[in-house]
Order: structure tokens, then sequence, then C-alpha cells
């Protein structure tokens, strides 16, 4: 039986609010296999970023147990959380969360500098050609647009030759056309890379592309939903 890239046991996650205590998930039980593609969607306020997040040791689990690519995620610090990440990872965000003094290429390369590969800055412009955003490589971030933008957060998830990608509603600052263009770079930087992917989004066009689809509600997943469902 193939070992899950993620395996999720009877998680939960409360966080601390203004008005308490809030529970955010309750006691998940989720395998992701390799190569895979998984959707998770639900309403707003149903618990699917924080799912995302706690694939990605981005946040901690109340209890529980997450592992990812074999590693339990509970007992590392946020230094070791922050390495393994940059070395098993790629993570694009709805906001393009790009440096802003820094250039596209830089932006990319910065990554792979941090984690010791001496090719950064070729690599760099390898995956911006990926996206179609060689001839942008020394334009700063406020010198594009939003979809150009979210195309180098995509180059810079993309760079390190993850084994996983996690999106969290990636086209939801973008427009439509724009948005369908970035679902086509992620599906083949997918592809190219033979990464597994997990996406949260609220696009049923997005959600119709994955293998399988997760559906949550207050916290709970409500059902595996068949696959290429919404």
């Amino acid at each position: 039986m193939t070992t899950p890239v993620i395996s999720l046991k009877d998680v939960s996650l409360s966080l601390d609010g203004n008005a308490g205590r809030v529970d955010i998930l309750h006691q998940i039980n989720l395998d992701v296999l390799s190569g895979e593609t998984l959707g998770l969607v639900g309403p707003s306020g149903s618990g699917k970023s924080s799912l995302l997040m706690l694939m990605g040791g981005l946040e901690r689990a109340s209890s529980g147990q997450v592992q990812v690519l074999g590693q339990d995620l509970s007992p590392m610090n946020e230094d070791q959380l922050a390495r393994f990440r940059r070395g098993t990872m790629g993570v694009v965000f709805q906001s393009f969360h790009l440096i802003p003094t820094l250039t596209a290429v830089e932006n990319v390369a910065t990554p792979l500098e941090l984690a010791g590969h001496r090719d950064a800055h070729a690599r760099a412009l390898e995956e911006l050609d990926a996206v179609g955003l060689a001839h942008r490589a020394g334009h700063y971030p406020a010198q594009m647009s939003g979809g150009e933008q979210q195309r180098v957060a995509l180059a810079r998830a993309a760079a390190p030759r993850p084994k996983l990608l996690l999106a969290d509603e990636p086209t939801g600052n973008l427009d439509g056309s724009t948005g369908a263009a970035i679902i086509d770079l992620l599906f083949g930087l997918r592809d190219r890379h033979g990464a597994t992917l997990v996406l949260v989004t609220h696009s049923n066009e997005l959600a119709a592309r994955c293998d399988r689809v997760i559906r949550l509600r207050d916290g709970h997943i409500e059902t595996p939903a068949a696959t290429g469902a919404a």
C-alpha cells in the first residue's frame, strides 16, 4: 500500500480569539496520496484554509497527529518547520506575498539561495520562463499586474522542485480570464514536477479539475465527494 504524502489522524484545531477559545477543526482524519490533486471546498469559515495551514506546518494542531512525507510535524520548532517546508513544499497564497523591494527573479531565487542552491538565479529564470514571465525578470512587484505577481508566486513555489504544492485560493484576487490562466499554470507545474497538489478554492471550475474533492462544513469533513465533484 502506498504511504500517504499527508496523513492527519484525529486532528483538531482551536485558537484563542477576542471572544475566547474558538474550535476551528474537529477530529479530522484524512490521507493524501502521492501525485494526487486534492481540492478543499466549503463555505467561508468552514476550516479549509486552516486545514491547509496544518498540512504546511503553518498552524499547529491542538490535538491529533499531522504527518507530512513521513515526518511528524508536532515536535518540530518553528526553525525546523521552516527548513522542512523549504526543502519539500511550495506554498501559494491568495495574496501574493512577494517582497516589494526585490525583482521578480530575486523573489524566486531568494528561497533557493537560503536553501543553499548554487544555481538559484539560473533556476529562478527557468521557472519564470515556465510561467511566461522571463521578460519581466527585472521588474518589481509594483510594476506588475496581479496576474503577473501570482505567476511569480507560482514560479517561486515551484522552483525548489517540491514534492508537495499547497495553494490557498490561488485565483481569489484575480479576474476570470486571468484566474483561468493561473489554474492552467498551476496544474502544469504540478505535472512538470510530479508534485502532489492540495488546494483550497471556491471555484467549481478549479475543483472539477482535481482528482478528489473534500467538502468541509463547521470544521468537519462533510462528504468525501466523488472525483471531480464540487
